[in-house]
């Protein structure tokens, strides 16, 4: 049996936790702000570390120095997608690292709640080979399974539903939930109802007060003890620390959090002159505008660019300007990839290009009706992400080429542009890049596109930890290195 030193009581007997109860029990820690709540998660974290592997959500960034005394490793959980995250949590159990989970860069607790609820998922869907045992603490538990309404309705149901798996499943498959708060009131109840140990700090206001004194068995009227613990000292109970519920003087802590206790700061002293001059002198004169009334709201961004496709493809084209060619004559390769490089070709229609490729192709002697117009789209699409002419011998590309045999214009052009990409491993073109290939400013278009050809089978997209697109070619053994979609 493995026990660890939580503190002494008032008569200076040192009080111990059983970790193996522990791991079958769970605990919950509750104490107002103040308290000594998360010096005890960190008496508990220290002491432990030696035994068994653990995981910390931690909120606000005071665990991260374990890393540099215990070998933890800081997950920032700002890096990473929500995939990504899950991800990362299931080689956590598969690895058996010990990690914090920094939530504490999150813009909003959406997105706190969010990667908490990820990252649980990881760690509770792995495999039944990887059910090893892990502490898995949870600080300011209240904002992961709130009894009230915070967050968003989509992200509260999917981290509540991560914690009761936490606390109401995971025990079976080897996670036991240490969860902290400073409300009781604020914690969802079927969340604390799954702990068998409590160390209640101390609590103020009467519903807190009430709730934990019906969690440690006591009377209510014996609840007021609640409000003389001072700092560092909890009433604790359950089959890990103790069967009757026992005062507890928190033991002394190795690391510590980057916060701290307030302390007194004098003010400056007082400058010279004349304080009401400071502090009551007029203010500068107001400058009069003619007030107007404020501008419409801006459209939607991805609707200014079909607006400004629209437009483009209403108005009459340019004209095309091929040059004439210099030196050797040219193939009709290479009048194409002139045709296509033509910045006036870029918003006109395939029929009209055939009708300018015909013109340039007799400017140098040449019969255009050679090619009919479904090769010329064919060979556009190639010109168009500037592999036309083809490199001789290459017959890598010439596998690309018939690959893309299968989809229209547009579908062809993406896919040779993601194909190119692949083959020379380059990240993967973003989606205003896709876009633009098709003669469209509207990023939504070209991933729009992308998306058929997936459904076609031809393509396999996925993302790497940080959100970033990986674009795979099956049938040529090919991918895309990382690249941002939103460029």
């Amino acid at each position: 049996m493995t026990d660890i030193v939580l503190g002494t009581t008032t008569s200076k007997i040192a009080v111990t936790l059983n970790l193996e109860e522990l791991l079958a029990t769970r605990l919950l820690v509750q104490g107002n702000s103040g308290s000594g709540k998360s010096h005890l998660l960190r008496r508990l974290i220290e002491q432990s570390a030696p035994y068994v592997q653990q995981v910390i959500i931690d909120p606000e960034g005071d665990y991260v120095q374990l890393a540099d005394r215990y070998g933890h490793v800081v997950i920032a959980a700002q890096d990473y997608s929500a995939k990504g995250m899950e991800e990362i949590g299931a080689r956590v159990r598969q690895h058996r690292y010990s990690a914090v989970l920094n939530l504490e860069h999150m813009q909003d607790i959406d997105g706190q709640m969010r990667q908490a609820a990820a990252f649980l998922r990881g760690l509770f869907e792995v495999e039944r080979e990887h059910w090893h045992s892990v502490l898995v603490f949870v600080d300011e538990a209240q904002i992961f399974a709130p009894a009230g309404t915070e967050g968003s309705d989509e992200s509260r149901k999917a981290v509540l539903a991560a914690m009761v798996n936490l606390m109401c499943r995971g025990r079976k498959r080897g996670l036991c939930g240490i969860i902290a708060t400073q409300r009781l009131a604020k914690l969802a109840k079927n969340v604390a109802a799954e702990c068998a140990n409590f160390l209640m700090g101390r609590t103020l206001l009467d519903i807190d007060m009430g709730r934990a004194s019906d969690l440690l068995g006591m009377e209510r009227k014996k609840a007021e003890i609640f409000r003389d613990l001072t700092p560092g000292r909890f009433i604790g109970l359950g089959s890990a620390i103790a069967r009757r519920p026992i005062e507890i003087s928190i033991g002394s802590v190795e690391t510590a959090g980057r916060g701290g206790t307030p302390t007194l700061v004098p003010p400056p002293p007082m400058p010279e002159g004349s304080v009401d001059e400071i502090l009551f002198a007029a203010p500068q004169p107001t400058v009069i505008v003619e007030r107007r009334p404020p501008p419409p709201p801006a459209p939607p961004m991805e609707l200014v660019a079909d607006l400004i496709e629209a437009a483009e493809l209403a108005a009459p084209p340019p004209p095309l300007t091929v040059p004439e060619p210099t030196g050797d004559k040219p193939s009709f390769d290479d009048v194409i990839a002139r045709v296509a490089a033509d910045p006036g070709s870029r918003f006109m229609s395939a029929s009209d290009l055939y009708q300018g490729f015909l013109q340039a192709c007799r400017l140098v002697s040449l019969n255009g009706r050679t090619y009919d117009q479904a090769t010329f789209r064919r060979k556009l699409a190639q010109a168009r992400v500037g592999m036309l002419p083809m490199p001789e011998g290459d017959d890598d590309w010439r596998q690309a080429v018939a690959a893309s045999d299968q989809f229209q214009d547009e579908d062809r052009a993406v896919f040779l542009l993601l194909a190119k990409a692949a083959r020379q491993r380059e990240a993967c073109p973003p989606d205003s890049l896709l876009a633009l290939v098709l003669g469209s400013q509207s990023s939504r278009r070209g991933r729009a596109i992308l998306s058929h050809i997936e459904t076609r089978g031809a393509v396999a997209v996925r993302e790497d930890l940080s959100g970033r697109r990986i674009v795979g070619f099956p049938s040529l053994g090919w991918e895309t290195e990382p690249g941002d979609p939103n460029l």
